[in-house]
């Protein structure tokens, strides 16, 4: 069973049997046969391979990427523009996936990033409320302590199923410097699932309040990445 194969798998079964806290709705792209048919031809398109990769690990899925196309950092945009992946949806923008590719081309390029990386969540799904205007926004697994707990279960399954997609477990990276990398360190702490866990900023923030520092995260992406992979010293 090649990787791609395996993420599908693993997206199709996806579902949350957890009570939530009032106010708290999941968002599972992978209800909609659609998404679900989109996001399994990203992944047959570029990781229908055996090959081992690094993993890196965001929050939770987002409502304009994730939560649109089913691919983590991934946008209606960049999906259809850079990928090459049909997409009949409405054409959102999200701008942590705008600097994840701007990353990716630093990097090498597309097919270059995803034969090495692979990247998921913490949280396999992701989480909405409404605001006092009935507009839902997104919600993380960290925002309450009460949706913490409700999800603890899940998100230990879903690393170790993620690392089960055929990933290295020497090293694994943690997209969020405070509450994402703070839970994942007690998580490994606790249950030993990677060597070492090296942390980056989150791409939400650069863009929203390092904008002007934006190359400077590109090139520590870059560099963090490939000092972690095997052939780092050639």
């Amino acid at each position: 069973m090649n990787f791609a194969t395996r993420v599908n798998n693993f997206n199709k079964q996806l579902t949350l049997n957890v009570a939530l806290p009032d106010n708290i709705a999941v968002l599972n792209p992978f209800k909609d046969a659609d998404t679900f048919k989109t996001a399994a031809g990203f992944y047959n398109k570029f990781y229908h391979d055996h090959n081992r990769r690094k993993l890196i690990l965001g929050i939770n899925p987002g409502r304009l990427g994730a939560g649109a196309t089913g691919i983590p950092f991934t946008d209606p945009k960049r999906l259809t523009e850079r990928c090459g992946i049909p997409y009949t949806g409405p054409m959102l923008h999200e701008p942590s996936s705008a600097f994840i590719y701007e990353m990716i081309d630093a990097f090498g390029g597309i097919n270059a990033f995803y034969s090495r990386f692979y990247i998921s969540s913490i949280c396999p799904l992701g989480f909405v409320v409404k605001d006092k205007d009935g507009k839902e926004k997104n919600y993380n697994y960290f925002d309450s302590k009460a949706l913490t707990t409700a999800v603890q279960a899940v998100i230990e399954w879903n690393i170790r199923e993620q690392i089960n997609m055929g990933c290295d477990t020497d090293v694994c990276f943690c997209m969020g410097l405070s509450k994402n990398y703070q839970y994942l360190l007690h998580l490994n702490n606790r249950l030993g699932y990677f060597g070492k866990i090296i942390p980056l900023e989150h791409p939400r923030f650069i863009m929203q309040y390092k904008n002007k520092q934006k190359e400077h995260y590109i090139k520590e992406y870059v560099q963090k990445l490939r000092t972690h992979l095997p052939d780092a010293q050639e």
